[in-house]
Formats: C-alpha cells, sequence, structure tokens
C-alpha cells in the first residue's frame, strides 16, 4: 500500500490503495462521477477520477494524507447544490462525498449550540430539534449539507433577521492539506484567543481544508409567526418599503422580492394566483401580539409607499405553501420557457442601492432579449437572476454573456459584491481581481500557499 510520505506515488496507486481501504464506499463509475461533478450552470461537467464515502473525521485525514503524497486534488462534496462549479474536478482527483457522516453528535438546549457532522443537512438537524423548543434558522431553500453551507458562507431568507452562516459557526473540525485535524474556536459565545481560524474556513469553499465537523449557534422557535405577500406598483415601491421597515427597527424575520416575471413563474409552478406585480413575502417571528403588531405595522407601511393590500397567511400550511414557492422559484422559472438551461446568478449591493440596481438589471434583460426573473433577499440587499436559455443559440448565449459581466460590474459600481451567497467557485473566479486590490489578493495566495503548499485542496475554484 503506497504512503502519504511517498512523492512517488501515482494516480493509480492512491485509487487501488482507496479501493482495498474502503471497498463498496468507493467508486470509479462513470455515472457516480458525472454526478459528482454535477452543476447547475454552464460550467462544463469535469467528474474526477474517483468518489470515496467516509463516515469519519479520522477516515476523511486517511483519504487526505493518501491524496498528499502523491499530489492528487481532493474535492470535498456536501449535497451538490452549489451553483458555480465548487464540486468540479478540473484536475481530476478524488470526490470525498460527506453524505455518510451523519451524526448529530451533541445538541446543548441550554447553550443553545450544538455540534454536527458536515453531511448532516439543514432539514435533518431542524428534524432533531423538533421536540427540543430550538431551531437553526439559515435557510437557503435546498437542502444543502451543513458542511457545504459553511464552505459557501451560505445565507437566505432568514438572513435579515439571524444573519448568514458567517454569524452562525461557532467552532469546526478541519482537515488540513496535510492531512492532519485541526479544531478551530470552541463553543464559547465570544473569545480574543489568537487569530479567528473558524472564519477563515467558512467561505474557503474547500480550498484550504475539508471541514467534518460543525458547531452552531441554535435559536428558540418563536412562539408565534405571520406572515403573508404584500403586492407594490414599482420594484423601487417595494424596496422603499423594505428599507423604511428596518430602518424603523421592525425585526423582520424574512423579506423577498419577487418581481413581476418571477411571480408570473411561480403563479404557473405552484398555483398561487398572486398578482402579477412586484411581490414582498414577509414574515414576522415573536409572540403572538408581537409579531402582529409588526405585520401591521409593517402594512401600514406598505399603504403609504402605495402597496398593498397585505395579505396575511393565516394559517400554518398557507404560510408553507408560500415560502416552498419561493424556494422552488428556480424551478418554477422553467414554467416560462420549458426545455430552456437555466443559470442562476446574485450580486448583493447597500440596500439603498438595491432598487437601483435591480430596475437597471431589468432594463438591461429588456434591452438584451433575455428571460430572467429575479428574486431578491431585500433585507440584506441580495438579489439573484435566473436566467432561462437556449444552449444552442450562440447569439443568445453571447448576449447573456455580455449580461452577466454588466451585472457584475454594476454591483461592484454601487459598492456591492459579484456574488451575496452563491460564492466563486469557477464561474466567478474572474470577477475576484475586479472587487479586490492587489495587496487582498496577495493575502489570499500566501494563505492558500501557507495552508495547501501543494495545491491539492479544490483547485481550480476561489483564486487563480
Amino acid at each position: 500500500m503506497p504512503t502519504p510520505s511517498d512523492p512517488t506515488t501515482g494516480l493509480d496507486q492512491v485509487l487501488d490503495a482507496l479501493a482495498q481501504r474502503f471497498g463498496n464506499r468507493f467508486s470509479v463509475n462513470e455515472t457516480v462521477r458525472q454526478q459528482h461533478a454535477h452543476t447547475l450552470t454552464w460550467t462544463a461537467n469535469e467528474p474526477p477520477d474517483a468518489v470515496v464515502y467516509p463516515q469519519s473525521t479520522q477516515e476523511v485525514a486517511e483519504i487526505v494524507r493518501l491524496c498528499a503524497g502523491a499530489r492528487v486534488p481532493v474535492i470535498p462534496f456536501g449535497a451538490g447544490t452549489s451553483l458555480e462549479g465548487h464540486v468540479n474536478a478540473p484536475l481530476g482527483g478524488v470526490c470525498i462525498d460527506m453524505s455518510q457522516m451523519k451524526r448529530i453528535v451533541a445538541i446543548h438546549a441550554e447553550d443553545l449550540d450544538c455540534v454536527v457532522e458536515a453531511g448532516v443537512t439543514r432539514k435533518e438537524l431542524n428534524e432533531a430539534l423538533r421536540h427540543s423548543g430550538l431551531f437553526f434558522p439559515i435557510d437557503p431553500g435546498a437542502d444543502a449539507s451543513l458542511g457545504g453551507m459553511v464552505s459557501t458562507r451560505a445565507s437566505g431568507t432568514n438572513a435579515v433577521r439571524y444573519g448568514t452562516m458567517k454569524e452562525n459557526v461557532l467552532a469546526l473540525t478541519v482537515v488540513t492539506a496535510s492531512g492532519e485535524i485541526m479544531r478551530t474556536g470552541s463553543r464559547a459565545k465570544k473569545s480574543s484567543a489568537g487569530y479567528d481560524l473558524t472564519r477563515l474556513f467558512v467561505g474557503a469553499e474547500g480550498t484550504l481544508g475539508v471541514v467534518t465537523e460543525v458547531t452552531l449557534k441554535l435559536y428558540g422557535l418563536p412562539e408565534a409567526i405571520v406572515g403573508g405577500v404584500c403586492p407594490f406598483p414599482s420594484v423601487q415601491a417595494a424596496c422603499d418599503a423594505t428599507i423604511l421597515t428596518i430602518q424603523s427597527g421592525i425585526p423582520v424575520a424574512r423579506i423577498e422580492l419577487l418581481d413581476e416575471t418571477a411571480v408570473r413563474a411561480v403563479n404557473l409552478h405552484s398555483k398561487l394566483g398572486l398578482t402579477e406585480t412586484p411581490m414582498l413575502l414577509v414574515e414576522f417571528h415573536g409572540t403572538d401580539a408581537g409579531a402582529r403588531e409588526q405585520a401591521e405595522r409593517f402594512g401600514e407601511i406598505a399603504a403609504e409607499l402605495g402597496g398593498g393590500p397585505f395579505t396575511f397567511a393565516a394559517r400554518p400550511e398557507e404560510r408553507t405553501k408560500l415560502w416552498q414557492a419561493r424556494h422552488d422559484a428556480y424551478w418554477a422559472g422553467f414554467t416560462l420557457r420549458p426545455g430552456a438551461k437555466g443559470l442562476a446568478t446574485d450580486v448583493c449591493v447597500p440596500i439603498s442601492r438595491l432598487a437601483e440596481c435591480v430596475t437597471q438589471t431589468q432594463a438591461d434583460l429588456a434591452a438584451s432579449g433575455l428571460i430572467g426573473p429575479i428574486i431578491g433577499h431585500v433585507g440584506d440587499g441580495n438579489f439573484h437572476v435566473n436566467l432561462l436559455l437556449d444552449m444552442a443559440d450562440s447569439d443568445e448565449v453571447a448576449r447573456a454573456e455580455g449580461f452577466l459581466e454588466r451585472l457584475v460590474a454594476r454591483g461592484l459600481a454601487m459598492d456591492g459584491t459579484c456574488t451575496g451567497e452563491h460564492g466563486i467557485g469557477q464561474a466567478k473566479i474572474k470577477h475576484m481581481a475586479h472587487e479586490h486590490d492587489a495587496s487582498a489578493l496577495a493575502a489570499m495566495r500566501a494563505l492558500k500557499s501557507a495552508l495547501d503548499p501543494r495545491k491539492i485542496m479544490n483547485p481550480g475554484k476561489m483564486i487563480d
């Protein structure tokens, strides 16, 4: 069996060693490999040479040590729901599928935290928490793995109140590029001890190490949840209502924008019957009286800006249907153009510039002859465009490429970012030099070189 210390160990020997060690938890099947490079963008599928399914941190460390000795790339894989080519293997290598690492190690209800293995999904965690009176609020829509959510610094519909993964990860267990096991942080709510290594790995997209265990903040389930829908005459009015709601100190839990094209799509897909005009979906958490008071105050603000009526979703099943329709918005888009290829992208700007950015983007779509429903996490200035394309039409593809370049340029010109929550992966790597100055990029490359000198950790992602 080849050893990590043998620099002459080749890929074939590494694969043979993994096959012997992991048996039926190792695969070189072509279909399996292609599934593990699956991407929802137009980035080409680039499968790994093999897929292995560890069941513990120690097994992940074994795999990485073996790969490190032969300079074989390592690509971590959670649930495969990322959108920017994060799980592709442009240089081949070994995909480490975390889906069999499903242990919920500990739930500390009194401290409002838990420890889970990286393969646990957000829905599985909340199911395990169901009888504790607690929940984990970060909700990117897809039932993503928590390790993957850490690696992409995931966000979602609840971010306006509960923050993103960056604010909700207390500590990590990480297998480094040399195969060592590192623990960052603790369960303490704050610390001044040393560099913040936890935040270094949150959003690193697997380029610095493999996250195997996560310590997360939890929250008490609200006594009452009040939500509903509110139409507006324009995107500007909807965004202005959002800003005024937040500036008024109303603790809105969710506030999501759908433009008229997105409303048309979710109506067709989820049979909602909403008025096809810009729409806010909102939700308030608290006591029964408090949540209703917040909702009523929002309704007053909306009316002042020409919106309304604000329609309450009175029953839990109505709210569930509404938010499920929002989460299905990507798939709903295909009802507008059956057979099209979907390409979802996002930018994020200060909320004071959101209406301007969205309306300019709508005008750009129209001028480019493209169909692209817009969905926005307007409470934090983040919005998504889901382009629907005929990939066989080279002219349309060229127009889409131009649109994407202009969208990022527009966001950056408004003091924003090229991605609020999708991440960089392969698809947005070219924009890093536009968003970060040379010194910042040099610092990132220095960190990468220090922690991954052999450049085996998810190569081809994040930075050149």
